[in-house]
């Protein structure tokens, strides 16, 4: 057996994040078996994922060294600066829904514990996405993303609801990953090599291969699928109306950062975003995504399905990006795909603490749940105000300065119908934006179903909501130090 030497730990060092991660797992899960403890398990979580982020930004910031890599690992992972900034993104969203979880599972009759301990589970799959450069690690932690998931979504099993937002998608993701595996064997078959690089150093002799191009199509799919992009898209709504508030959160945050920031890496590195049929198929995702998002959600009365199909909307801006700039693309998405999570995670935060304590009657989805909110909860309306004129794309929101730069990324390609798509969507999103907005501040209804808690603001699943919106809010005004952040995640060509 082969001993484990001091170098070789020094090679964990890049790793050390996740590590830090997987340890706080196992730790929840032996505090599970000694004692079961809702406040024990939440500060345990909390506390890991706070240990990993500061990890993470001291070797950003050079105070910790990263060394170098183990040789082994080094096929399967990198961690580049694109790898680098989306963890960070990781790290925050995940935290923000420790937090919002903590306040709404307060009263669940039932075990809280697992929750937390899926949730860890989950992120470490999220981490090793975005480190991820070869087919093997890129299924792997796919899957480890995604299987918590199905148990996530279903965790508030007394509701119908819950149990067919899990169901759902663990039928649909399923097969969407066989879609991807079989997408993987036909370009495997191709190629005979697995790494995202060596592909790229096969395509020149293999640019027209029916093969290599029936398997990018369907690993294309897959990918749309998790992305929630359409013309894969059909579940996301109904998985989030179903979900409990903070999973749909994690959903719209972890999730699609980490799958964003894998599909982008597979896309550059392997080359096959220069294949055209994999071009065009990307701009018909990325149209379709953008009108059927947008004018689906026209006629929503539910807020959490409203915000599904504005998912799938802004999926389509993003993807409007990686067609129109290729290569250059990971900065620019990188920044869309983290504020769009930030500004997720203030819209869903402000439903998931109108809808705790947890009841089996539902949550504060309906739109009718928050008529007159402002009347009675100004500050609360102004957290979810600041959030949807952020994701319409309105001035002084940080949401303008990104969909700014993916229309000057849809010009500079002079993708001028892209550019012209993103301008139609935001002009249809701003109608059912402001359709919410005008019922914040109509008459308020004299039976009140749902409600935050006079004390709201001062206790953690308030602070971090409000936080998020002043994150919003600056980096609109002052924009300059978000483009330099996201400048350096590039990915190591």
């Amino acid at each position: 057996m082969n001993e484990f030497t001091m170098n070789d730990l020094m090679g964990l060092m890049p790793y050390a994040p996740i590590i830090a991660v997987v340890i706080t797992s196992l730790i929840v899960m032996i505090a599970i078996t000694i004692k079961r403890s809702h406040v024990v398990t939440g500060t345990i979580t909390v506390v890991g994922l706070n240990v990993g982020l500061f990890i993470l930004l001291a070797q950003i910031g050079g105070v910790l060294t990263t060394g170098s890599a183990l040789p082994q690992a080094e096929h399967l992972f990198v961690i580049d600066n694109f790898a680098q900034f989306n963890m960070v993104v990781i790290f925050i969203c995940a935290l923000a829904c420790c937090t919002l979880s903590y306040a709404y599972l307060l009263n669940l009759k039932d075990n809280k514990d697992e929750l937390y301990l899926l949730m860890l589970l989950s992120t470490v799959g999220a981490l090793l996405m975005v480190c991820s450069q070869h087919m093997a690690s890129f299924f792997m932690s796919l899957e480890l993303l995604s299987v918590p998931l199905y148990g996530l979504l279903s965790y508030t099993f007394l509701r119908n609801k819950s149990l067919e937002s899990g169901l759902k998608y663990l039928v649909l993701s399923a097969t969407a990953s066989a879609t991807l595996l079989m997408g993987m064997a036909f370009i495997y078959a191709q190629v005979g090599s697995l790494s995202f690089k060596q592909i790229s150093l096969q395509m020149a002799d293999m640019f027209d291969s029916p093969l290599l191009i029936v398997g990018a199509a369907m690993m294309m799919f897959g990918i749309a699928f998790k992305l929630s992009a359409a013309p894969f898209h059909a579940w996301t709504p109904d998985v989030y109306e179903g979900a409990p508030a903070p999973i749909a959160t994690y959903l719209a945050s972890v999730s699609k950062v980490a799958m964003m920031a894998l599909a982008i890496r597979f896309l550059i590195d392997t080359a096959l975003l220069a294949l055209p049929s994999v071009q065009m198929l990307i701009m018909v995702m990325a149209t379709l995504s953008i009108l059927v998002g947008n004018i689906l959600a026209v006629r929503q009365t539910n807020l959490k399905r409203l915000l599904g199909y504005s998912s799938i909307a802004h999926m389509g801006y993003v993807m409007v990006v990686i067609v129109s700039i290729g290569s250059a693309a990971d900065s620019i998405s990188s920044m869309y795909m983290a504020i769009y999570a930030f500004t997720s995670i203030g819209a869903f935060g402000v439903v998931t603490l109108m809808s705790s304590p947890y009841r089996l009657s539902g949550e504060a989805e309906e739109l009718v749940h928050y008529q007159g909110l402002f009347w009675r909860r100004p500050v609360l309306t102004a957290v979810l105000t600041i959030m949807l004129l952020s994701l319409a794309g309105i001035p002084l929101t940080a949401g303008f300065i990104t969909k700014l730069f993916a229309i000057l990324a849809a010009v500079q390609g002079t993708n001028w119908f892209l550019a012209a798509m993103i301008i139609l969507g935001s002009g249809i999103g701003l109608f059912y934006y402001l359709r919410v907005l005008l019922t914040l501040f109509k008459r308020p209804k004299e039976f009140i179903e749902f409600d935050v808690s006079g004390q709201w603001g001062v206790r953690m699943g308030g602070l971090m909501v409000i936080g998020v919106t002043a994150v919003v809010l600056i980096l609109g005004i002052l924009p300059n130090s978000l483009i330099v952040w996201s400048s350096m995640a590039r990915i190591w060509q």
